[in-house]
């Protein structure tokens, strides 16, 4: 029997974690694969949770430790960044000589990890290629990592599409939904006396999950935006509880997080946490009745639990959106009408456009295939451009 491909997967954040999750215990499971993970970006970072302790929980081995924050986010800062993840990337894969090297989204550490394994001749396997989010550095530095990808995996039928028109070969584009919808589905929830235990909060008798990351692209800083936000949040009544999750390490996101944290102070009805955890964040996502921000997991998450989302300004623009996502821009009268909307539509079943719980098994029966046709690095690294 051949020895086993040696996949590595980058993780740099609880959220795309939460993502992967399911699909590496799927390869972790299967004897064709040793599944292990790089950690980088916030999982490292005490200001953001530690969440290197969730990943190791997981059981998959953590192969790497690559360091890439600094203590600026400004753009200096984060192009700086994408450097040190470049050095240090390099030095795990000479190190590690991982077969496969898995990147989730558009990130700007797995910018640098693609770029890394893409010059070490390492095929890169794409998860969530081919979207739209036209309010972000994102958008751009997502098509990059997949024109480097040796594999595709896509969440929805547009994104596929989209990628094969940008010439990426047919046969190496396939749609399986969002791995998030399996750990959403796989996932023990808390109920409501659990959750306010894992939360040290008490719920009130309407509640909002509230996240808001920097909007890279837009030429209103993400600090009026986030202004805008909290100005809405203040009409509300003390019996709306506000359960808000800091903000992504990207530029400007410091300035956010200090934002965040004087609006809380004195509210009794508010908290503000680095991170919840995967459990205790689906579990809210599940008891909350709207989700408010401009995060992804409002448009790939809550429709399955029905749950309304108040999307704010141009961040998500572009991404294929459920019935149950309301749109608004980052204008204080603007959210406030949407959140009274999304309160008044309340919580109720929702077709979900990102797919069905199965990602995880889809991505390992095709990769498994791939392995067993005999698809070695040297074959999949080459691939030619689609021009149909």
């Amino acid at each position: 029997m051949s020895p086993p491909v040696r996949l590595c997967a980058v993780s740099g954040s609880r959220a795309d974690f939460g993502l992967y999750r399911w699909v590496l215990h799927e390869l972790h499971e299967d004897p064709r694969f040793a599944v292990e993970v790089a950690v980088t970006g916030m999982h490292l970072s005490p200001e953001f949770g530690m969440t290197v302790r969730d990943v190791e929980a997981s059981g998959i081995p953590v192969a790497a430790r690559v360091e890439t924050l600094l203590s600026s986010d400004s753009g200096v800062g984060v192009a700086k960044a994408v450097g040190l993840g470049v050095l240090g990337f390099a030095e795990s894969w000479q190190r590690h000589r991982p077969d496969l090297v898995m990147v989730l989204g558009d990130r700007f550490e797995m910018f640098a990890a693609a770029q890394t394994a893409f010059l070490m001749r390492i095929p890169i396997v794409h998860l969530c290629g081919g979207d739209v989010t036209e309010g972000a550095f994102d958008d751009a530095m997502r098509h990059a990592i997949s024109k480097m990808a040796a594999v595709h995996f896509t969440t929805n039928a547009e994104a596929g599409a989209r990628l094969v028109r940008m010439g990426e070969p047919p046969e190496r584009v396939f749609t399986v939904g969002s791995p998030g919808l399996d750990h959403l589905h796989r996932t023990p929830r808390l109920d409501r006396a659990a959750l306010e235990e894992a939360l040290g909060f008490a719920l009130r008798p309407r509640n909002l999950l509230v996240t808001f990351h920097p909007v890279t692209l837009d030429r209103v800083s993400s600090a009026r935006q986030m202004e805008a936000l909290l100005d809405a949040l203040d009409r509300l009544s003390p019996e709306v509880g506000l359960i808000i999750t800091l903000p992504n390490a990207d530029t400007e996101g410091r300035a956010l997080i200090a934002q965040i944290e004087a609006f809380t102070v004195g509210r009794a009805n508010a908290i503000a946490r680095p991170s919840l955890g995967s459990r205790t964040y689906l579990s809210a996502l599940a008891l909350v009745d709207a989700v408010v921000g401009n995060s992804s997991s409002g448009l790939y998450e809550a429709p399955s639990f029905g749950t309304p989302t108040v999307n704010i300004g141009d961040r998500q623009k572009g991404r294929l959106k459920a019935t149950s996502v309301i749109d608004c821009p980052a204008d204080r009268d603007a959210i406030a009408a949407a959140i009274g909307e999304a309160l008044a539509r309340g919580r109720r079943p929702t077709e979900n456009p990102y797919g069905d719980g199965h990602t995880a098994r889809r991505i390992r029966t095709i990769l498994g295939d791939l392995i067993d046709r005999g698809a070695d690095s040297a074959h999949l690294i080459r691939k030619g451009l689609h021009d149909g």
